[in-house]
């Protein structure tokens, strides 16, 4: 639906994320295909701030009035002082965050009755009451939209994620001489709280004995959790990896950790996460959290097993129960 909808059309994509985000490049090539013009505005800096910038620049000395749609990406509440240049526009915005729960709830840095939790929540129904369409990564994430600001269903569309296959797809690479007779489990990961980090490491913790596995952990962690991670010759801490380099010590690995784990963001029940596309582009076995978000795309299968969500004794269980089935 939402390509009939870009079908033939002149349009202004707009987006304040870095141009090559994952999710930037699933839009832009969608609009590539169904568009009969476009124009992007947007940034590789690295600088959110400079982003920003650029883009308010930009918006500001252009015409628009050649446009028939304005498309914008991630974020588009940072976008929203600007909504009057698109009068009598089509607007879609990717509503693939809301600020108000990101910040209230998930990262809980803002409390929800406080002035600020209540300007981003003002914000964050303004852009979506003002949009003529609303994209969402899941189901369950519209149904939250609806739920919480009132958005109309007729406006909601589902767009799920993808990754970039350019990057991730199955490969054979073979393993250093240390991961030989090894059963190999990775997670990675940016360290947020609906990620269920901690759930991650305790199960870790549970099996770091066991001298069949070998486990990659590839994020950064923060000083509590770096102090309090589980050691053992069987783990490997890695900070931070290239996109290119994730792929080979996914290629070695024998099973993946997706999530999500935590059980009390409630935001980690609504949302796939990004790392769960990228395991089933390459082919890779994976354990999910057992939620509504995931089981909109994934079904228990040979690929996919379900744990219930913070619950490490679950997951390590799992862990062990697929060494046996392997052995």
């Amino acid at each position: 639906m939402i390509q009939k909808i870009c079908s033939k059309k002149r349009i202004l994509f707009i987006t304040t994320k870095n141009l090559d985000y994952i999710r930037n490049v699933q839009e832009i090539n969608l609009i590539q295909e169904n568009a009969s013009e476009y124009i992007v505005i947007g940034s590789h800096s690295k600088s959110y701030f400079r982003r920003l910038l650029w883009v308010y620049f930009r918006l500001l000395f252009m015409k628009v009035s050649c446009f028939e749609l304005v498309w914008i990406g991630f974020a588009p509440q940072l976008i929203f002082p600007l909504f009057w240049k698109f009068k009598k526009k089509i607007i879609i915005v990717d509503f693939f965050i809301s600020l108000y729960d990101t910040l209230c709830y998930d990262r809980r840095v803002i409390k929800s009755g406080s002035l600020i939790g209540k300007c981003l929540y003002a914000l964050d129904k303004a852009t979506l009451n003002r949009a003529d369409y609303v994209i969402c990564d899941t189901n369950a994430h519209g149904e939250y939209f609806i739920r919480e600001f009132q958005v109309s269903p007729e406006k909601l569309f589902t767009l799920y994620l993808q990754a970039d296959t350019s990057i991730f797809y199955p490969r054979l690479n073979e393993r250093p001489q240390f991961l030989k007779n090894k059963y190999v489990i990775l997670y990675f990961g940016s360290i947020l709280p609906l990620q269920g980090v901690e759930i991650v490491l305790k199960a870790i913790d549970l099996l770091k004995t066991c001298e069949q596995l070998f486990f990659f952990f590839i994020g950064p962690l923060n000083d509590s959790l770096r102090k309090s991670r589980p050691m053992s010759e069987n783990i490997q801490y890695i900070d931070w990896l290239s996109q290119e380099k994730l792929a080979h010590y996914i290629s070695w690995s024998d099973l993946c950790l997706a999530g999500h784990f935590n059980k009390e963001v409630e935001k980690a029940s609504r949302t796939i996460p990004g790392k769960a596309f990228i395991y089933q582009a390459m082919g890779k076995e994976m354990i999910l959290g057992n939620n509504p978000a995931n089981r909109e795309l994934f079904a228990r299968d040979e690929k996919v097993i379900f744990v219930e969500m913070g619950d490490e004794k679950a997951l390590a269980k799992a862990i062990l129960t697929r060494l046996t089935d392997k052995d």
